[in-house]
């Protein structure tokens, strides 16, 4: 693994993996992640349960990431299986406002289709028109069945609603949707999962074949068969196979800092004049330690 090189990893459901996972991943190089709100498995049944986890979003788990070197944003949004709960979904819209301004917010997210029903365009219509309220990037989740045709009618919904495609990250590409993509001038991400989607030695044919321009690298890593070490095992990949580093930077690294950097709220002064941990600290009195001894880093002196 090429450990001079420094990952941000783009889509990641932090909330699901453990301290270990967020050790693991500083060691490798990840300095940044972005954890889209999400489905959490199972239907949610009332509004509380979103404003609670919307609130984790943007307080514990920044905090718990920073514990162990790690800078912590993410998107929020009204996911598409649970906007087909229209009285339930109808509440979180109310909610979204309230979260979109906070710190740490990159965009509104991840939304878009999941079995492309009239519930699921209605609400991804109504986020993409808070998007534009609010002057933020979107972060739109592409079907898994039906992929081509969901990706393109996804695109086709933002242009209608007048959004810059450069505005738009595209998240689930695999080889049959990232040139229209690419063409139509927005933002094309890949999930990468062990064995299933776009894996990474597909990945490096992807960056092979297409170039580095617009294209990033995340894990989707969540409560699944997933690996939240997707993203530099990639990038190491890409290294052995020949790929220049230039282009592992942009897609595991750079093109997601100048994507999400456009929010505001994303800098690499954030992670690359932070001091050093102090698991001394505490989150409304609660630590992560359980204990244990805690780390303790001088300040960094660069």
């Amino acid at each position: 693994m090429a450990k001079k090189l420094q990952f941000i990893d783009p889509h990641v459901h932090m909330t699901s993996r453990t301290t270990d996972d967020y050790e693991a991943m500083a060691a490798a190089g990840v300095v940044a992640v972005i954890e889209p709100s999400f489905w959490l498995g199972q239907p949610r049944t009332q509004v509380g349960s979103f404003q609670d986890y919307f609130s984790s979003l943007v307080g514990w788990e920044p905090f718990r990431a920073s514990q162990f070197g790690i800078k912590h944003y993410c998107t929020i949004g009204l996911n598409s299986k649970e906007a087909n709960n229209e009285p339930l979904a109808e509440q979180v819209m109310d909610l979204l406002p309230l979260y979109l301004h906070k710190e740490g917010v990159v965009a509104v997210g991840e939304i878009g289709y999941d079995d492309q029903t009239p519930a699921e365009d209605k609400y991804f219509r109504q986020q993409l028109e808070l998007a534009k309220e609010f002057g933020m990037l979107v972060q739109v989740h592409t079907p898994h069945r039906d992929k081509k045709a969901g990706t393109i009618k996804s695109m086709e919904v933002c242009l209608e609603h007048g959004l810059d495609p450069s505005m738009v990250i595209i998240d689930h590409n695999n080889e049959e949707t990232v040139q229209e993509v690419l063409d139509r001038g927005f933002i094309a991400a890949f999930t990468i999962y062990p064995k299933t989607k776009m894996g990474n030695e597909r990945m490096v044919e992807v960056v092979r074949r297409f170039g580095s321009d617009n294209i990033i690298v995340d894990s989707s890593a969540d409560w699944g068969v997933s690996d939240p070490l997707a993203v530099p095992k990639t990038a190491s990949l890409m290294l052995t196979r020949g790929i220049p580093e230039i282009d592992v930077v942009k897609t595991c690294y750079q093109n997601a800092l100048d994507a999400f950097g456009k929010s505001g709220k994303m800098k690499e002064e954030h992670w690359q004049n932070a001091k050093g941990i102090d698991q001394r600290q505490l989150f409304q009195d609660n630590s992560v330690l359980r204990g244990q001894e805690p780390k303790v880093e001088s300040d960094k002196i660069v």
